[in-house]
């Protein structure tokens, strides 16, 4: 037995040795891009392009090597002698090795050429994107665009799955869905959303005032949320980028950014709330002192699930009414003209829908991302040319929500997603909605069987200042999977029922009843 462990342990660490360099090679990259986004000059551009192309050509030999491969079989042969224990841990790295068998086959597939072309017309995509949004101005964006499009098209093809191209794209953010399953989440939310959102509209005839705060008074009210809810400046960054971020560059490295926007005195406070539980679910990934970082199970499950962490402190606790009792005097403090906490809450809810994702309510927010879904679907495979889009976009946006964007800026060029080539991600923001609305749902009943009191549980902690409880049943519960399961799998396992659109759609009414009430 001594000598099975010791050649299983020899195997497993040249692995491990070698996913630990090519983890490397990636935290230089995201360094770079965190870089980009958030310091460097724009006519950096160009030669960060070269570098980032440069470190992804890299990383894909890596990971489509013969030796990659030689060592993933070598360790399996040996895991195997093992595997009959039954072990929790050989269990373990048996999932490991299937996953790393699937990027293997993946990347295998694709042409280096193409890998290096693709990060050059990121970064290139990129930096267009910024000028022609801050300048208003789609021509300058489109032929990248056009770039990219036809790029992702073709690693669709390269990669041969029996799957649709948008599908083939989507399945490094969501593993296993498909435009089906999709729909069935999706549709009833195509239906009552529109109808949720005229009732918000009968009764909201209060107008509410408008202010703003000054750029020092926002930093602080972050700086108060985040130090709050425990943050741990040691391991991490909070920095302002035109889009609102979180990236981890390193097991104890998590960073996060948000943005002042002018005239929105909480965008700068919601994003921060945002991005930090996306940190916060990178913080609780099963490293296990960064065994794992470097390996499959260290990864989150999909990005549904990260954006169900997210969305959770954003709308469920930053947004509650709970919350606002507690923090609204810290606003006031910073010259809010609010008089008591209904103000902040309402302030916060507004319930009208608008043209900006990242500032959208609740309810119409699910709107933004069904337009994007249906719009990049079109791009991909049903034929939807890019110097279209801006006029798609503008007639979806008055159909469904019954605005209409002034310009290009504040309609189809105000998302860097596509920019860099992200089809198949915008899916995962409305997915993650549904999946904390049910896992929610799961919190609230656990927290009433340990004994807290109240109609909401989860409310009372919130209220109390005791967050760090919330995130000790999501640590518990949701945070050590990992990769381990699959997004409906984990929402399976937590909540007790497949993932659906019904508890999202209960929490928006309740909220929407309680606002009209007040």
């Amino acid at each position: 037995m001594i000598g099975k462990k010791s050649l299983t342990s020899t195997s497993w660490q040249k692995l491990g040795g070698y996913l630990r360099e090519t983890q490397i090679l990636g935290s230089i990259h995201s360094t770079l891009y965190w870089d980009q986004n958030t310091s460097m000059p724009s006519n950096g551009a160009a030669w960060r392009g070269e570098e980032l192309s440069f470190l992804a050509k890299w990383l894909h030999a890596r990971q489509s090597s013969t030796e990659f491969e030689d060592l993933i079989k070598e360790a399996r042969e040996e895991i195997q002698i093992e595997a009959l224990e039954a072990d929790t841990d050989i269990k373990k790295k048996i999932t490991n090795l299937d996953l790393l068998e699937l990027e293997l086959s993946r990347q295998k597939k694709l042409d280096a050429k193409l890998v290096v072309h693709l990060a050059k017309a990121q970064t290139e995509g990129y930096s267009l994107w910024k000028e022609a949004k801050e300048n208003n101005d789609y021509k300058r964006f489109a032929p990248a665009l056009k770039k990219l499009v036809h790029l992702r098209v073709e690693q669709a093809n390269q990669l041969n799955e029996s799957r649709s191209c948008w599908e083939t794209l989507a399945q490094p953010f969501e593993p296993d869905l498909t435009i089906k399953r999709l729909n069935e989440l999706f549709d009833p939310l195509r239906t009552r959303l529109p109808e949720l959102i005229a009732k918000a509209n009968e009764v909201s005839s209060k107008k509410l005032p408008k202010w703003d705060l000054d750029q020092k008074s926002q930093q602080k009210l972050c700086e108060i949320l985040l130090n709050q809810w425990g943050r741990n400046q040691k391991i991490t960054s909070l920095a302002k980028s035109p889009h609102p971020f979180s990236i981890t560059l390193g097991p104890q490295d998590f960073r996060l950014t948000t943005r002042i926007v002018e005239g929105q005195p909480f965008s700068c406070f919601l994003a921060t709330a945002h991005e930090w539980g996306h940190s916060l679910y990178e913080q609780g990934l099963p490293l296990e002192n960064h065994q794992w970082f470097a390996w499959p199970l260290g990864q989150a499950t999909s990005m549904g699930v990260h954006e169900s962490q997210s969305l959770f402190w954003e709308n469920r606790v930053a947004r509650s009414k709970d919350f606002s009792e507690r923090f609204w005097t810290y606003f006031a403090n910073e010259g809010a003209p609010l008089k008591n906490s209904s103000d902040l809450w309402q302030a916060m809810n507004p319930l009208i829908p608008g043209l900006n994702r990242v500032e959208a309510d609740e309810l119409s927010y699910g709107l933004h991302i069904l337009i994007r879904t249906d719009l990049e679907i079109a791009l991909l495979q049903e034929g939807l040319d890019v110097w279209d889009l801006p006029r798609e976009w503008n007639k979806r946006y008055k159909d469904l929500l019954g605005v209409s964007p002034k310009n290009d800026s504040e309609g189809c060029l105000q998302d860097v997603h596509w920019s860099e080539g992200s089809f198949g991600y915008f899916p995962s923001y409305l997915l993650g909605h549904l999946i904390s609305a049910q896992l929610s749902e799961a919190m609230a009943s656990s927290l009433t069987q340990k004994g807290f009191k109240g109609e909401d549980p989860i409310g009372e902690c919130i209220k109390e200042g005791n967050e760090k409880e919330l995130l000790k049943w999501l640590r518990n519960e949701v945070h050590h999977y990992g990769r381990q399961v699959n997004a409906e799998q984990l929402v399976k396992k937590v909540s007790g029922s497949d993932l659906s659109s019904i508890p999202f759609l209960n929490y928006l009414e309740n909220k929407l009843k309680m606002l009209m009430t007040t």
